[in-house]
């Protein structure tokens, strides 16, 4: 069903190419040719090239909008040529105006330069869509924050997106130059990235891969002195009811300690324990939701069986994690002392000098791109497929990528040869649609 709908979005029998990152919409480009339009009458041009941009541009916006934001006058710059100014006075330009005397026209195909110094025509009739840059929504998805507009607008509606450091919860707002926009860090991570191909039910952690191991070795040791504590105080009480209570917080805090184990990459946990570990911690939800239930003594010894299981493995885990540390404070020791040897012997057996680097650089793209188990994406991050052919930022965005903010330099204008819209589109077709709106704008 939603194969269907983004076909039917992007309609690949009838190319129609939007602003998104799809590879529906990546064919639909490629695919791309300006109609003939000899056989129609001006009316038909003019409302072909209007339908044709108005599915790119700003498709989401209604119409009515769009037609107050619509300007007659296009903003283009004239590039100065210091060679040129400094031959002419600028009297040439109005030379044989009347008298037949003509000047070389610009831009033609072949020729070195002009009398009045441009080489290339200027595209200001690219420029119809311009006032549709200055929007918010439009502006996080040209600076690569998000992966289609509509992705863009629904950042902004969820309050994710702040202007000049305040919330701004409308998609239409019109941005002046200076103005900075930052979005949330972790939804443009999720935007942009691949997602995650591992169970949708998996709940967040309350903790990251990332923490120390030295905090995850006391957190797994004190969860096991209080699950036996936890033990001894049930098989104590007299009530069946308040030995459940008991058995079932420490099964919760025993459940949390592991999870974080099945998030720490070492050598020293093997494939095995993860699985037994894996099994044990479906049986502790078994065991949790059989004790909502009324009281039975058999679910009790249950929960008796798998919570001593449990604990053992996680004391075996916390028993291997020591040893890692030894392991990683006698090399140390031995490198300090100067040992000349050019290799290390270590648990994972004899590194040479080049595969110790590798090793390094392995780490430290851990470090820096880690294994995260909670977050929505996935980790370590990559970006997204069919990404490349759309990462462009256009020159009047100034973008950081690393704390997801942009700074709206200043209008687009179209130059000699470049119009800063982009736009997939030719100039005769943005023409019509500029024809088309003059009229109602």
């Amino acid at each position: 069903m939603k194969q269907r709908r983004l076909l039917r979005f992007h309609g690949l029998k009838r190319p129609r190419v939007r602003q998104t990152w799809n590879k529906y919409n990546l064919f639909n480009l490629l695919r791309l040719r300006t109609p003939l339009l000899q056989n129609k009458t001006f009316f038909q041009q003019k409302w072909i090239g209007k339908s044709m941009t108005r599915g790119y541009h700003g498709e989401h916006i209604k119409e009515y909008q769009w037609e107050r934001m619509f300007s007659r006058r296009p903003l283009s710059t004239v590039n100065m040529d210091p060679a040129y100014m400094a031959r002419n006075d600028g009297s040439e330009q109005a030379t044989g105006r009347g008298s037949g005397r003509l000047l070389k026209q610009r831009g033609r195909p072949g020729e070195k330069g002009t009398e009045d110094g441009s080489t290339k025509r200027t595209p200001y009739m690219q420029m119809v869509f311009a006032p549709m840059e200055r929007r918010l929504d439009i502006s996080v998805f040209r600076a690569l924050f998000a992966s289609s507009a509509r992705q863009a607008r629904q950042f902004v509606l969820h309050g994710a997106v702040t202007v000049n450091g305040k919330k701004m919860t409308y998609p239409g707002y019109l941005l002046n130059p200076g103005d900075m926009f930052q979005v949330d860090v972790e939804r443009v991570m999720a935007a942009t990235g691949k997602p995650k191909r591992g169970s949708r039910d998996q709940k967040a952690l309350p903790t990251t891969a990332t923490e120390s191991a030295e905090g995850e070795e006391a957190d797994a040791e004190g969860a096991v002195t209080e699950a036996a504590e936890g033990a001894e105080e049930a098989v104590d009480a007299a009530a069946a009811d308040a030995a459940k209570e008991k058995h079932m917080a420490a099964l919760k805090d025993i459940k949390q300690r592991a999870q974080k184990f099945m998030l720490v990459k070492s050598a020293h946990v093997r494939a095995k324990q993860k699985k037994s570990l894996r099994k044990l911690l479906q049986d502790v939800k078994t065991a949790m939701a059989s004790a909502q239930k009324p009281s039975d003594p058999s679910s009790l010894s249950e929960m008796n069986e798998v919570e001593r299981e449990l604990t053992a493995l996680v004391s075996q885990l916390t028993i291997n994690s020591n040893q890692a540390k030894k392991d990683e404070s006698a090399r140390r020791k031995q490198e300090q002392e100067g040992s000349s040897s050019t290799t290390t012997t270590n648990s994972l057996g004899l590194l040479t000098d080049k595969q110790r680097l590798v090793l390094r650089w392995m780490m430290r793209g851990e470090a820096e791109n880690p294994h995260d188990a909670s977050k929505p994406y996935a980790t370590p991050w990559k970006p997204r497929d069919w990404m490349s052919p759309f990462a462009f930022i256009p020159r009047y965005l100034e973008v950081n990528q690393r704390i997801c903010a942009a700074v709206y330099l200043r209008h687009p204008v179209a130059r000699a040869g470049l119009s800063e819209v982009p736009t997939p589109f030719s100039p005769q077709l943005s023409q019509l649609a500029f024809n088309w709106y003059l009229r109602r704008g």
